[in-house]
């Protein structure tokens, strides 16, 4: 019976990992290494970012299928899908903002439609957005549409504001930092819906990211430290890995 009860227990878990302080230290890595990864194929590698965009859709694709035939929450496979949405969604910006001609302001507006979009339709067809819920093939669908969404918006709101609004990158990490201080004050002060801060926080993450991942490989020139794409990803890939192994990371409440 015990056995039973156990096994029913970890079946309504979510498949993602509980929303801690560590859970947003390495989001803000991952993001920062999907701008550096994201560069180093279609930059240093000069495939271009259509080419680099097939290429981490490939592995997203994989990498989603892997996490949804998952049984149960897995750090390792959970953050390698993070990486790959937030990679692809670097060169999917990209391609977009720059190579498509659509900028960065039509970029952002159309994927920040996307975005709401994809999260009215999950909450029409399940009743709530809250991670807590993440543990069908379903809403797992859902969720990392979203994430996809929120990853690419994010890509375009970094360089929008370093680049367009003219802030560089240093005042784009500002901007950002700010934005996301005020979430935390919103959660600790106020009634505002927890699961609309999260998601507020966790698409503000990403521009962080992106422009802190631009100022660490962009030329000094332009304002960037001109350190090696290769290196700055695998440091930071580094950095991940040392952070899950040494702070293990457990997955989300029970579903509702």
């Amino acid at each position: 019976m015990h056995s039973l009860q156990t096994h029913s227990t970890e079946a309504v878990l979510a498949k993602v990992p509980q929303v801690t302080l560590l859970f947003w230290i390495v989001k803000i890595f991952a993001t920062t290494l999907g701008e550096t990864g994201g560069d180093a194929v279609s930059m240093s590698m000069n495939l271009g970012y259509l080419a680099a965009t097939g290429i981490f859709a490939v592995i997203f694709l994989l990498a989603v299928a892997a996490q949804i035939g998952a049984k149960r929450y897995h750090p390792a496979l959970y953050w390698t899908t993070i990486i790959a949405t937030t990679t692809v969604g670097t060169t999917l910006a990209d391609f977009a903002d720059r190579s498509l001609g659509i900028g960065y302001a039509g970029g952002s507006s159309i994927l920040l439609a996307l975005l709401l979009a994809s999260l009215a339709v999950w909450y029409r067809v399940q009743g709530s957005v809250s991670v807590d819920t993440v543990n069908s093939p379903r809403t797992e669908m859902f969720y990392w549409v979203t994430i996809m969404f929120s990853q690419t918006l994010g890509t375009a709101l970094g360089d929008w504001t370093a680049d367009t609004a003219g802030l560089g990158y240093g005042g784009g990490a500002l901007v950002f930092s700010a934005l996301l201080a005020a979430v935390v004050v919103a959660y600790y002060r106020t009634a505002i819906s927890r699961v609309a801060l999260f998601w507020a926080a966790f698409i503000l993450t990403r521009p962080l990211g992106a422009v802190v991942g631009d100022f660490l490989d962009k030329p000094l020139d332009h304002g960037g430290l001109a350190l090696s794409r290769y290196t700055a990803s695998i440091v930071l890939l580094g950095l991940i890995a040392l952070m899950l192994w040494a702070f293990p990371q457990k997955a989300a409440g029970r579903a509702h």
